[in-house]
C-alpha cells in the first residue's frame, strides 16, 4: 500500500468529475430536468461510477476505473425537443443494448463492425458545437475566456490530464473574485435520489437512446479496454460490459445517462505512477469509489455551484474539456483515405442539427454515412467487373 494509491484515486475522480459536470448541467437542460432531478442525476452517475469501479476493481485485481459517458452527454445538451421522461426511456434502451452487447456474441461484433471513421465522424459532429461555444463565448466575455483558454493551452503542456481542472478552479476564482457570479443558494446538504418515470417515445429512442449507446460503446468503451491492454492488462470485456450495462438500468430511473469505462481518468490510474507494480493498482479501485460516494453525497450542493456561474464559464469548460475528444475523433473520422468522403458527410449532417420525423442528427448522420459508403463500395465493385 502506498499513498501514491491515494493520490492517483483522488486525482482521477476530480480530473472526471471537475472537468464535465458542466456537461452533464449541460444534458439535463437540455431535456428540460429540474434541480432536484439534476441533483438526482448527478448523484446516481456518482453512485453507479462508485459500485462499478469497486467491484470491478476487486473482482478482476485490476484498475477498472468506471465513468460517465461524456460524449454522451454532449449528445444529449445537443439534442432538442426531448423530455426528461422520454429521455429516461432512452438511457434505458442505451442500457439494455450495452447488456445485450456483453451477452450476446454476435450483436456485439455486428456494432463493431460499424466503422471507426463512421462512428468517430458522427462523434465529432456532435462535439463541434460545444468546441465552437469556446470562442462564440470570447465575443461576451473577453476578460473571462480567453484567460482561461491560455491557461488551458499551458497547463496542457505539462500535464494534459490536468488542463480543464486547471480551467475551472481559476475560472472559479474569476467569477467569484470579479463579481461574475451570482450569489450561492443551495446548502450542504445531502442530495437524494428521485425516480423518474420513463416514457418510450419512438423518435426519441432512435435519434437518442440508439446514438447514446454507439457513442457509449465506441467513444469510452473501445478506448477504455484500450487503456488497460496498454498497462499490461487482459481486462474481461463481457463482464465488464455487463456491470456497467447493469448500473445504466439501475440509474436511468433516477435520472441518470450511461456508465462506461474511463479512458483520461483510467489512464492516471493504470501506470507505474500509481504503483511500480502492475498486480498491486488494483487497490486504486476502492479508494476511486470513496470519492465518488462524496461527491454523490453532495451532488445537490456542486450543482448549485455550477449554476451560480455565468454561463460563457460553462460553456468554455464544456467546451474545452471535449476538445481532446473532438482532435481524437475528427482525427479517426480522416484517417482512413477510402472513407473520408463517407465521414465528412456523416460529421456534415450531424453537426447540421437536422431533425426528422422527431429523430435528432446524430441518427441521420450515422444513416448518411453508412449510405454513402455503402454506395461508394457498390461503386467500386462495379468498376471492377465492368
Amino acid at each position: 500500500m502506498r499513498l501514491s494509491i491515494v493520490t492517483s484515486a483522488v486525482v482521477a475522480a476530480l480530473v472526471g468529475f471537475g472537468s464535465t459536470i458542466a456537461i452533464i448541467i449541460a444534458a439535463a437542460q437540455a431535456v428540460g430536468a429540474d434541480a432536484e432531478q439534476t441533483s438526482s442525476w448527478v448523484a446516481a452517475l456518482c453512485l453507479a461510477m462508485a459500485a462499478s469501479s469497486g467491484y470491478l476493481s476487486v473482482r478482476y485485481r485490476m484498475p477498472v476505473i468506471t465513468a460517465w459517458s461524456t460524449p454522451g452527454a454532449a449528445l444529449i445538451a445537443a439534442s432538442a425537443g426531448i423530455s426528461i421522461h422520454a429521455a429516461v426511456g432512452s438511457f434505458l434502451l442505451a442500457g439494455a443494448l450495452i447488456v445485450l452487447a456483453a451477452l450476446i456474441k454476435p450483436f456485439g461484433r455486428s456494432i463493431e463492425r460499424i466503422p471507426t471513421s463512421i462512428a468517430a465522424a458522427m462523434l465529432a459532429g456532435v462535439l463541434l458545437q460545444f468546441v465552437v461555444g469556446v470562442f462564440q463565448s470570447a465575443e461576451g466575455a473577453p476578460g473571462l475566456v480567453l484567460p482561461l483558454v491560455a491557461i488551458f493551452l499551458v497547463v496542457r503542456l505539462v500535464n494534459p490530464a490536468l488542463a480543464v481542472l486547471a480551467v475551472l478552479f481559476v475560472g472559479l476564482g474569476i467569477a467569484f473574485g470579479g463579481g461574475m457570479a451570482q450569489p450561492l443558494t443551495s446548502t450542504l446538504s445531502l442530495s437524494s435520489l428521485i425516480f423518474i418515470a420513463p416514457v418510450f417515445e419512438p423518435a426519441a429512442l432512435i435519434g437518442l437512446g440508439l446514438p447514446l449507446f454507439l457513442v457509449t460503446m465506441a467513444s469510452q468503451n473501445l478506448p477504455g479496454f484500450a487503456v488497460l491492454k496498454a498497462s499490461g492488462y487482459q481486462p474481461p470485456s463481457r463482464p465488464i460490459l455487463a456491470v456497467t450495462g447493469l448500473a445504466s438500468l439501475v440509474t436511468a430511473l433516477f435520472g441518470a445517462h450511461t456508465s462506461n469505462l474511463a479512458a483520461i481518468s483510467a489512464a492516471i490510474c493504470t501506470g507505474p505512477d500509481t504503483h511500480p507494480d502492475p498486480a498491486k493498482r488494483w487497490m486504486v479501485g476502492p479508494f476511486y469509489a470513496l470519492s465518488y460516494l462524496v461527491f454523490a453525497a453532495f451532488s445537490a450542493a456542486l450543482i448549485g455551484l455550477i449554476a451560480a456561474l455565468p454561463p460563457e464559464l460553462i460553456k468554455t469548460v464544456a467546451g474545452l474539456a471535449l476538445l481532446g475528444a473532438f482532435a481524437g475523433a475528427l482525427g479517426s473520422a480522416l484517417s482512413e483515405g477510402s472513407k473520408v468522403f463517407p465521414a465528412v458527410i456523416t460529421l456534415a449532417v450531424t453537426a447540421s442539427g437536422l431533425t426528422l420525423f422527431g429523430i435528432g442528427s446524430a441518427f441521420w448522420g450515422l444513416v448518411a454515412g453508412l449510405a454513402t459508403l455503402g454506395l461508394d463500395s457498390l461503386a467500386t465493385r462495379l468498376r471492377r467487373h465492368g
